[in-house]
């Protein structure tokens, strides 16, 4: 049976073929594009008009998400814009730190067991103008029920004072990343990994539903509600445990399933022989719907979480510098036993000094043991230079820009974080493109929404969320 689906307007993304009327599928496949007569010469063919007024596309493939996109909807979202779930039930932003609380409290008043700790998702402080919601406001929901929330970028988190007695956070906590007021007691916040771990049972409730059989299956659900037919789960520690792999390929593999699903594997400290030959093991496990064998290393943290590493001059305002996710006097052994293994290796590196760090690393190691067609990949580059962009190219690599920034940040960017004239070069796509550096984008999802449209539309635009162009020379 082939079924002839005439459109508008097909895009192909085919050089040879860039436009087409119309599509023909056969057994659940595309078996050709062309006008009516050229299809109509495979055969006998049935002519479906259901997409005769629409514009056609290949799937998209989302180059950098996380899987905690379909996870997270399991609790409360609480972000400053509106977001549609799985479910298709829209979700209003959160445009005060009032509009918070409600959301909270709402949320709280459902929960029976009081022990149960409340987990939200999607705050992020820096929208608030003056005051930074911390755990004297969280006590306002409750006094006596642990709170957590973690921050949109997911390298934070804000808990309140139930939580940091039941855990123990006190002023005795010593921990880059448990910021402390005047008095000396922490203030709430949890900046990057380590120290989020210590909300204890509740970052372990807000955790758990990862790799969930819901919450896989919202995960790729969102993706088909937003074209997406390829997802890459850019870090996870799932593809250790059998169980997991195990999960993953009985529900990604499931016929229904819309969407292929490629797991990078995100090591902790644990490096070494081991640790590569498990990722191998699980490359030759891949299937054509969920493929694994690639590696992703977090360098630094958030630029509007203020955990970024950026080069000189730092923050505007002269704030502090950022935090090592991974020293970078230890990158070299962790990067270098992955490249040896001919693995693929993707950095997060969201600051300029971060993406200096491990520049260097790759040109050590590709001394040592030289590669071709690597494909090693800078991820984020949000501040990344035109000269690391010469580097980059130089090097093999590959560059994978967060150009949703420029919308939902841009505007924090330019006044808060890097001031107008380095955050008019954010995500510079223009600039990587004149290197030749081989390129792609994403939306980091759920740090910002899955959806490829509004991806493409950022880097062509570089409109702020206030409606400002954010660095014209970089719109391509």
């Amino acid at each position: 049976m082939i079924t002839v689906f005439p459109a508008r307007i097909v895009h192909t993304m085919d050089r040879s073929r860039p436009a087409a009327d119309a599509v023909a599928v056969r057994n659940g496949r595309v078996l050709g594009v062309g006008t009516l007569d050229e299809l109509h010469a495979w055969g006998d063919v049935t002519v479906d008009a259901m997409f005769a007024d629409k514009v056609l596309l290949p799937g998209f493939v989302e180059a950098h998400c996380h899987s905690a996109e379909g996870s997270l909807w399991q609790h409360t979202y609480c972000g400053y814009f509106g977001r549609r779930g799985p479910d298709g039930r829209d979700w209003p932003g959160c445009r005060t730190i009032d509009e918070v609380l409600d959301r909270l409290r709402e949320a709280e008043a459902e929960l029976d067991d009081p022990e149960t700790p409340l987990c939200a998702w999607g705050l992020d402080p820096i929208y608030f103008a003056g005051d930074r919601l911390v755990a004297r406001h969280l006590d306002q929901v409750s006094a006596t029920r642990p709170i957590l929330v973690i921050h949109a970028s997911l390298h934070l988190a804000t808990v309140n004072s139930a939580l940091m007695a039941l855990e123990g956070i006190d002023e005795d906590t010593l921990m880059d990343g448990v910021p402390k007021g005047p008095d000396g007691r922490p203030i709430g916040e949890l900046q990057e990994p380590p120290a989020m771990a210590l909300a204890g049972t509740a970052f372990r409730h807000l955790f758990r539903a990862l790799g969930t059989d819901v919450g896989i299956w919202n995960f790729g659900n969102l993706a088909r509600n937003a074209g997406v037919t390829t997802l890459t789960d850019l870090g996870t520690a799932s593809i250790a445990s059998d169980s997991l792999v195990e999960r993953w390929q009985r529900v990604v593999n499931d016929d229904g399933f819309p969407a292929r699903v490629s797991l990078f594997h995100q090591p902790g400290v644990e490096v070494g022989p081991d640790a590569v030959a498990m990722v191998l093991r699980r490359r030759s496990e891949s299937t054509d719907k969920l493929r694994m064998g690639h590696v992703k290393l977090i360098l630094d943290g958030s630029i509007q979480g203020f955990t970024a590493r950026l080069q000189d001059p730092g923050y505007f305002g002269d704030r502090p510098n950022g935090l090592w996710l991974i020293a970078p006097e230890q990158l070299a052994e962790r990067f270098r036993g992955f490249h040896t293994a001919g693995l693929t290796v993707h950095a997060h590196c969201n600051g300029d000094q971060a993406v200096e760090v491990f520049l260097d690393v790759v040109e050590e190691v590709l001394a040592e043991v030289p590669r071709i067609d690597h494909r090693h990949t800078v991820q984020h580059c949000q501040l990344t230079t035109p000269a690391q962009y010469r580097r980059i190219a130089a090097l093999g690599l590959c560059a994978n820009l967060f150009a949703n920034h420029t919308f939902y940040w841009g505007d924090q960017h330019r006044e808060l974080t890097v001031g107008p004239d380095r955050a008019a070069r954010m995500n510079a796509a223009a600039a990587a493109l004149s290197h030749g550096v081989p390129l792609s984008m994403h939306s980091d999802a759920p740090v910002t929404p899955i959806g490829s449209l509004h991806v493409a539309w950022c880097a062509v635009n570089r409109l702020t969320a206030s409606g400002q162009v954010l660095g014209a020379e970089e719109r391509i």
